[in-house]
């Protein structure tokens, strides 16, 4: 049996390695000239940068990927856990260190924020239950088969289905939650790790919390593209074969069954196609003829970014490993974004500095600094305009935290906007996470793991079930690879 893939994002690859170790041939189609999609990096000048995500955690849905294939994950792929999960900065001189250990955690938040300890851990427990609650639901299982329905599984999840915050929002469960508003602030920004605003999206998400906290914050020794590359050599140690600046022109469909791909003007027959190309542009570039689920399809999209990679000739030793925010105002920043307004005045700004451990990331005495700002998905804004407003008010913000004129410490710098993210990983109106969350019927209505309409064509990755992130798109690639045997 022959499989085609379409994109090598991390989804694509991680079903690649699947398929292969079932003993099918398979091949890879990638329009850029590298691997990993969102999950890629860059060199600009004497610094390298992770362009897309800067957090690691469930490493067991990377590392079972070896062990499936019969290989050892540290001949490939090697990580550390993080003693610190984040810094927290607020303009008013509220300072937050959150160590990986949660009483350490839970002491500091009740010292800095005022936030009781017994409500941290409290928090974190409950999370660690609605986790184990739907992860297999959700994470494991294809929501589209009866079978998942009528599981035990499932029926466990109906039985503590009140306990799983499903009828509220992100906000209401943790301002009822916790006494202090910062707390409130600091849970509620995991709705960002799906594009979504804790303002609308359902509190069930709170179960992101778990996967930092409980479970940890983790760093790959060669920076989150390791994750890829890692992966790509397995791929190819197992036969796969990758084909880079190879678009995909067309899925030709014969008699409602998949037929061959049309790449470059020439056709190769395949048995089956997963497309690992977000589910939107699939349909309306690659499958022009087929009946589109126009429904979906045509759902708001999530939140995107606003990403500014900057080379900085200077070190921060109070800036600590690896994730730092400098918080804000969440409400009106959400409402500035999902109103699809300008980036807000003043944002909340996500620094990464993966140079703090990989030391070749940044000349000596500097640092690589990834900036992102949560923005709205591409719907024609003036992101010239915006992009430069931000810019200074990013600088601005920095400076007044860091007490120097971040400005001239700037020794180079790139962007990404929601444009060019698109025009990148075809990802429909640049949205990092495919369809919105905010509704709490969004995990149900993304679009399946395969056609019901089309014989042998399959989607993975974060644009569908079980959504976007890397563990949900390697788990992902699980389910699809499961619905082919």
């Amino acid at each position: 049996m022959k499989a085609a893939i379409i994109g090598a994002g991390i989804g694509g690859i991680a079903t690649a390695i699947r398929l292969a170790n079932k003993g099918q041939e398979v091949e890879v189609f990638e329009a850029n000239t590298y691997p990993g999609g969102k999950l890629s990096e860059f060199q600009q000048g004497e610094y390298r940068f992770d362009a897309g995500p800067s957090l690691f955690t469930m490493p067991q849905f990377v590392t079972e990927l070896f062990e499936l294939s019969g290989r050892n994950p540290a001949d490939y792929f090697q990580y550390i856990k993080l003693p610190e999960v984040c810094r927290y900065f607020w303009d008013d001189g509220t300072r937050l260190n959150v160590s990986a250990d949660i009483n350490e955690f839970a002491k500091d938040a009740e010292k800095s924020l005022g936030e009781p300890a017994e409500n941290i851990i409290k928090f974190l427990k409950e999370a660690a239950f609605k986790y184990d609650i739907l992860s297999g639901l959700f994470l494991e299982d294809s929501l589209h088969k009866i079978s998942t329905w009528t599981s035990k599984k499932a029926f466990r999840g109906y039985l503590n289905l009140p306990k799983l915050g499903i009828f509220g929002t992100m906000n209401q469960a943790n301002e009822n939650f916790f006494k202090q508003a910062k707390a409130v602030q600091l849970f509620n920004r995991y709705a960002t790790y799906n594009g979504s605003d804790p303002y609308q999206t359902p509190a069930t998400l709170n179960i992101i919390p778990h996967l930092e906290y409980n479970v940890g914050a983790f760093f790959p020794k060669d920076g989150m593209f390791g994750i890829t590359q890692s992966l790509v050599n397995l791929a190819k140690d197992l036969g796969v074969k990758f084909h880079f600046g190879a678009k995909v022109e067309e899925i030709i469909v014969n008699d409602k069954s998949v037929s061959h791909l049309k790449v470059n003007n020439q056709n190769w027959d395949f048995d089956k196609v997963i497309s690992n190309m977000d589910v939107t542009p699939t349909y309306r570039k690659l499958l022009p003829k087929a009946k589109h689920p126009d429904k979906i399809l045509n759902q708001a999209k999530s939140g995107s970014g606003l990403i500014f990679y900057w080379g900085i000739k200077k070190e921060f030793k109070e800036l600590g490993l690896h994730n730092i925010f400098f918080s804000n105002d969440y409400k009106s920043e959400f409402e500035h974004q999902f109103q699809k307004k300008t980036i807000y005045k003043d944002p909340t700004i996500y620094l990464n500095i993966t140079s703090k451990y990989k030391k070749d990331d940044a000349p000596e005495g500097c640092e690589n600094w990834f900036i992102l700002l949560n923005a709205p998905a591409n719907e024609g804004q003036d992101w010239d305009k915006i992009i430069a407003e931000a810019r200074q008010n990013v600088i601005d913000k920095l400076s007044r935290n860091l007490g120097v004129n971040v400005g001239d410490l700037i020794e180079n710098e790139s962007i990404l906007d929601p444009r060019s993210i698109e025009m990148r990983t075809s990802s429909a109106q640049g949205a990092l996470y495919g369809n919105s969350s905010n509704n709490k019927f969004a995990a149900f209505l993304r679009h399946a793991n395969f056609s019901s309409d089309i014989k042998n064509l399959y989607f993975v990755g974060g644009s569908v079930h079980p959504g976007g992130g890397i563990p949900l798109a390697l788990s992902s690639a699980k389910i699809v690879a499961d619905i082919i045997e």
